[in-house]
């Protein structure tokens, strides 16, 4: 996904992928981040910044964790709060995994307070979802969490949406029917990332 998008907009920007799949696993099984998730992502997080010279956090649940190791690290999902918070002050955070609701929350409460803009939370959590990313059916994830949007769109009405993981950026488009924005994080997280080391 973020290959493709650097293809785009900055293609001779060198990349390295990191991926520490055993992060998510703990993060999964404890439900939300735990004094030794800190110390994991602490760790990897300075093994990182040792080789490069700006980091783009791209997992949701730690994104936190990951922006409070250096201050040339951002989370991927902050631009796309920022820009819904610039619209409306009733926001919808909708997710797949439990883990990624806090800290997801957590940034919205904090850029409406940078932002000094009242904010009204909504937590559409589609819980249906993430079994058919676990089945490889990444179709019908994302038609699933188009489909649960629209839903709760019709029962609790909001000025924007938000979908929390990056995983979810494929559903934006299948909600392009909807009165309101549907924002989703890798390419507002990676524009802000360009941005910010002077590519952009």
């Amino acid at each position: 996904m973020f290959d493709a998008l650097l293809k785009q907009l900055a293609p001779e920007t060198l990349v390295t992928h990191v991926v520490d799949e055993a992060v998510l696993r703990e993060a999964l099984a404890a439900g939300a981040v735990t004094p030794h998730l800190v110390q994991h992502v602490n760790a990897a997080m300075a093994n990182v910044l040792r080789d490069s010279s700006f980091v783009l956090c791209t997992c949701s649940t730690i994104g936190g964790l990951a922006e409070a190791a250096g201050h040339n690290v951002l989370r991927v999902d902050r631009p796309m709060v920022e820009k819904a918070l610039g619209i409306g002050r009733r926001i919808a955070i909708a997710f797949t995994l439990k883990s990624t609701l806090v800290p997801t929350r957590e940034l919205v409460e904090q850029v409406s307070a940078e932002m000094r803009r009242p904010v009204e939370i909504c937590e559409w959590f589609i819980e249906s979802a993430w079994p058919l990313m676990q089945r490889g059916d990444k179709v019908g994830y994302l038609a699933e969490i188009a489909r649960c949007v629209k839903a709760n769109m019709q029962r609790e009405p909001v000025d924007a949406v938000l979908l929390a993981q990056a995983s979810m950026a494929g559903a934006e488009p299948l909600c392009a029917d909807l009165v309101v924005p549907v924002f989703s994080s890798p390419r507002l997280g990676l524009e802000a990332a360009l941005k910010r080391i002077g590519v952009k």
